[in-house]
């Protein structure tokens, strides 16, 4: 029977990740879980190496509090990436931290939901 619980417990903690905003996220690098908050500007830095899209979430850069890498092997499954700006979303991932800012690289659309 602690197998079959154990079995179960498992399952589920992989299913459902942890919910934070975007100030939460700082806590929890390493993490799997959503981080939500409004995407407040979208950055296409097409001259940089990996040509990465960024998602600033509650601030425009420098100051955001969370953002988004779309790198651009991922970015054709992204259709029309600035529609995301003001909006309320979702984005499903690992918690990283880059230069003591933390981060979540996405690679497909279905990662990003609405904030409920």
């Amino acid at each position: 029977m602690l197998k079959i619980f154990l079995f179960l417990f498992f399952l589920f903690s992989q299913l459902f990740s942890a919910v934070y905003t975007a100030k939460e996220a700082w806590n929890h690098v390493g993490e799997k879980a959503l981080v939500c908050g409004k995407v407040v500007s979208i950055y296409y830095a097409k001259k940089s190496r990996g040509k990465p899209t960024f998602l600033n979430l509650e601030g425009n850069y420098p100051n955001q509090l969370f953002t988004v890498i779309i790198w651009d092997e991922s970015r054709s499954d992204f259709k029309n990436i600035q529609n995301y700006k003001g909006k309320q979303l979702c984005f499903e991932g690992t918690i990283e931290s880059y230069k003591e800012r933390p981060q979540m690289i996405i690679e497909s659309p279905t990662k990003i939901t609405p904030e409920r």
